[in-house]
């Protein structure tokens, strides 16, 4: 009791200093500061979270709260007015507890690799950040899944399952948290064979805004699949931190396949390379990855990267599979894409030469930089019906043009989503107002085309008004009541969403 006792006065004292340097460097006033916190004081709120997670678990710091107020987006960076660093679900709990009884915000921060200004601080309020909980807590190799706390990211659990023979396949490119990328519905390259991460969460932690500790699909369960109950798990997944914070996630795990090709094949056109992979898919060609660049994307890649492929609508293709397997896999889809016009069918087995021939997909946002070296990329996230996806895709490139910008194509054609790689000059305010008309005409374009405004990215602040078009009065009716069920003083990282 004296030491905590003497732990908590130290904790004071030295926040009291902390405190009294940050408000003289605010000029505007911050969330705890305009609202009445039992005698409109920052320094009681944040004493009392140094005494749950200790003087290092606490920063009022410029410099970190701005590391703690943006993602990867183009939109400005709003702060929060304290971060803190819990390491563990019962100190998220208590924290969770004091951010509710005063009313303070609460946004959930994992990598800050977001793509649609998640983790912008837009009242103010606190920041958890969840970096220190990086535990893989439970693995179950017989029964493919494992548990992980909300600091484990994908490549480190990847890491950690080398010697396995399992892997988690979700790959949205970035090396995000596992539980961000679950807050965020992510997916990726392979989720043509393996799904988003709506499919691959089988059970969730949740801290909700009151200090409360659920679990989605009950305490330590992890069955394959279940009809017990409304699917609570699911209704987290793709939440954006704005029902709870997700402190552990159980997801699937596959075995590593045995072999693995790549291939590159060139198209006349995009109807013919979207033909091509419908057909692939109908053939049951159980397709691992499905990659769709442009011929602006693929010229940015060729002279990025030294690369000589044909300046045409291309398709880049994974298989994974045994020998035997892959040969059938192979012959089949080299046949489609040759009835549909393909050309410079190219394919290759051994890991670097995979990776030459993958080095155009994966170097594409550097290259689409590089186009205009001292700007910044915007990738815009659109998913519609495959059927669809050469009329908007066509539509969407005559719309570049006309409005003279500069959106190079990428997607993962196999399940209809793509992206504009818009680069821009975040100083050309005219040039920042025509980008921003064309990402609300092209969402609305999908939306026309039975789409939808987000494959992956998420809603965040951007696309708010396109969710209410996209889903319609009453579903958001539906939404809002289950924000107020669970959050009813809206303090889970406020406008966001909805």
């Amino acid at each position: 009791m004296a030491l905590s006792l003497l732990r908590q006065t130290r904790c004071l004292c030295t926040l009291s200093r902390t405190v009294l340097a940050f408000q003289s460097r605010i000029g505007k006033r911050s969330y705890a500061e305009r609202v009445d916190i039992r005698g409109g004081s920052l320094e009681p709120v944040v004493s009392a979270f140094c005494a749950v997670v200790g003087d290092d678990g606490v920063s009022l710091g410029a410099t970190v709260r701005e590391q703690h107020g943006k993602d990867e987006s183009v939109h400005s960076c709003r702060l929060p007015d304290v971060v803190v660093w819990p390491r563990s679900v019962e100190e998220v709990s208590a924290l969770a507890k004091i951010c509710h009884h005063h009313r303070l915000p609460i946004i959930p921060f994992g990598t800050g690799t977001g793509l649609e200004g998640g983790v912008n601080a837009m009242k103010g309020g606190v920041c958890f950040s969840l970096r220190k909980m990086d535990r893989v807590l439970d693995l179950h190799q017989e029964d493919f899944d494992v548990s992980v706390e909300p600091g484990v990211t994908r490549k480190a659990l990847n890491t950690y399952l080398r010697d396995t023979g399992l892997w988690f396949p979700v790959d949205p490119g970035a090396d995000a948290s596992l539980c961000g990328m679950a807050a965020t519905s992510a997916s990726g390259t392979n989720a043509v064979r393996y799904g988003t991460m709506r499919e691959n969460v089988l059970n969730l932690e949740v801290v909700l805004a009151d200090g409360t500790i659920i679990h989605t699909a009950g305490r330590g369960r992890r069955p394959r699949k279940t009809a017990a109950g409304y699917n609570l798990t699911n209704l987290f997944v793709g939440s954006e931190g704005t029902l709870g914070l997700l402190t552990k996630a159980t997801l699937r795990l596959y075995g590593v396949p045995e072999a693995v090709v790549s291939a590159v094949c060139s198209f006349p056109s995009v109807q013919a390379a979207v033909d091509s992979t419908v057909h692939i898919l109908q053939a049951g060609v159980p397709i691992a990855r499905m990659e769709f660049l442009d011929d602006v994307m693929i010229d940015a890649c060729n002279r990025y990267s030294a690369l000589s492929y044909p300046v045409a609508p291309t398709l880049f293709l994974e298989f994974h599979g045994s020998d035997r397997s892959l040969e059938e896999q192979v012959s089949i889809a080299e046949e489609m894409t040759r009835e549909n016009g393909g050309s410079d069918f190219s394919w290759a087995r051994d890991a670097e030469t995979r990776a030459r021939l993958w080095k155009a997909r994966h170097d594409a946002l550097y290259a689409a930089v590089a186009l205009r070296p001292g700007c910044k990329v915007y990738a815009t996230d659109v998913c519609v019906p495959i059927s669809n996806l050469p009329q908007i895709v066509v539509e969407t490139k005559e719309d570049l043009i006309k409005n003279h910008l500069t959106g190079p194509i990428a997607g993962h054609v196999g399940d209809g989503n793509f992206h504009c790689l818009m680069v821009i000059d975040p100083d050309d305010p005219d040039e920042l107002q025509r980008v921003h008309r064309f990402t609300e005409r092209l969402a609305r374009r999908a939306l026309a085309l039975d789409g939808t405004c987000t494959g992956e990215h998420g809603v965040g602040l951007g696309k708010r008004e396109l969710l209410r078009e996209e889903m319609g009065p009453l579903a958001m009716e539906v939404m809002q009541g289950l924000k107020a069920t669970l959050d009813p003083k809206n303090l889970m990282n406020p406008g966001k969403v909805l």
